[in-house]
């Protein structure tokens, strides 16, 4: 079954839908989000693609990334994409909210364009994965100061959205 994405205005005002892989190769801007879980220990859930995605296989990124179908939330939408993906029930995770929203564009090899009103969202889990193995590979728990080290050192390592969710995500940290 086809999948579509909700084009959006800069402002995020909904203009229509496009089919997924459509929307990806036009790169026409539209809604996704972005989720970083945190356990106890402040830290972040990453996980690896799997080996056959279609672009960025075996990469890192962070807890889970997709787009809200039409009619869903945000916070619905990466409650059941971390579900699919990952095996993490709704019930086990805490806070799940909104921190803040930007616009990217990141270009691919393979001709596919991501061009995102990316919503980061943040919350708790402690618990077990029950990873789909068709969407991920292995999953991580990594401290924040490691990973910015870790993107800095390898950044080949890491998908090409996730660098950029991630310096922006820096910005809205508590200065200390």
């Amino acid at each position: 079954m086809p999948e579509y994405v909700i084009l959006v205005t800069p402002d995020d005002q909904p203009v229509g839908r496009m089919e997924k892989m459509e929307a990806h190769r036009k790169g026409v801007l539209h809604r996704a989000f972005s989720v970083f879980l945190f356990n106890e220990k402040g830290e972040t859930l990453l996980q690896q693609r799997a080996a056959d995605k279609y672009h960025s296989p075996l990469l890192w990124t962070n807890t889970c990334c997709s787009h809200p179908r039409e009619g869903e939330s945000v916070v619905e939408a990466a409650n059941r994409r971390v579900f699919e993906e990952l095996g993490i029930v709704p019930e086990v995770i805490a806070d799940l909210h909104s921190d803040f929203h930007f616009v990217y564009r990141a270009e691919f090899d393979n001709g596919l364009i991501e061009h995102e009103l990316d919503h980061v969202l943040v919350g708790r889990f402690a618990g077990e994965c029950h990873l789909n193995s068709e969407e991920v590979a292995a999953v991580k728990w990594i401290a924040m100061d490691t990973l910015f080290l870790d993107v800095e050192e390898h950044p080949d390592q890491y998908t090409a959205w996730f660098k950029i969710i991630l310096a922006e995500y820096a910005k809205h940290l508590p200065q200390s």
